[in-house]
């Protein structure tokens, strides 16, 4: 994949000490990843690098809007993302991200990218199942919605089910009891 040059920080000439880095992540972003689940995104990223004399340290904040698609209903509704990731960078003999928070880099390497770090923290931070906030609170008026509750069974037949057991197993509960 092609890396995005504004996600790449060259640490080689920075003083040891914490600097800041702001990125705004939009839909072109996850477009560059061919993610197509978000209609558009408007997300802050606030990246604090520090460094020290051995390693690199990166603190991720993520916080923004993501516009999806609900689940149940298919509306498009805004859902907040929050979400935050450290991530230390060593130095070695060969590049190695096996470890989901240590990053190890080539010694002769002057910079990171961090586009991919991006891309999973934000994809990660969105909830297994994305429902509308008017589903939540009964204010979304959906065709959906209404055909969902028109098919959904009905707690009145629920009970009569319950009522016609088969009166066998009244007799094997009694078996239970008698002890």
């Amino acid at each position: 994949m092609k890396r995005l040059k504004e996600f790449t920080i060259p640490f080689v000439g920075l003083k040891i000490g914490k600097h800041h880095f702001d990125y705004k992540v939009d839909k072109a972003f996850f477009e560059h990843f061919e993610y197509d689940e978000f209609n558009d995104s408007d997300v802050s990223v606030n990246v604090i690098l520090e460094k020290k004399a051995t390693l690199l340290e990166l603190h991720f904040e993520i916080t923004g809007v993501v516009n999806v698609n609900c689940d149940l209903t298919n509306e498009p509704y805004n859902q907040s993302v929050e979400s935050t990731f450290d991530l230390v960078v060593k130095f070695g003999e060969d590049y190695n991200d096996e470890n989901i928070d240590i990053l190890i880099v080539p010694h002769g390497e002057y910079e990171i990218n961090i586009q991919q770090y991006l891309y999973e923290l934000i994809v990660l931070a969105m909830p297994s199942k994305c429902i509308h906030p008017g589903v939540e609170d009964g204010t979304l008026d959906s065709e959906i919605l209404e055909k969902l509750e028109e098919l959904s069974p009905k707690t009145k037949d629920i009970k009569e089910n319950k009522e016609e057991i088969d009166p066998r197993w009244n007799t094997l509960k009694k078996l239970l009891t008698d002890k």
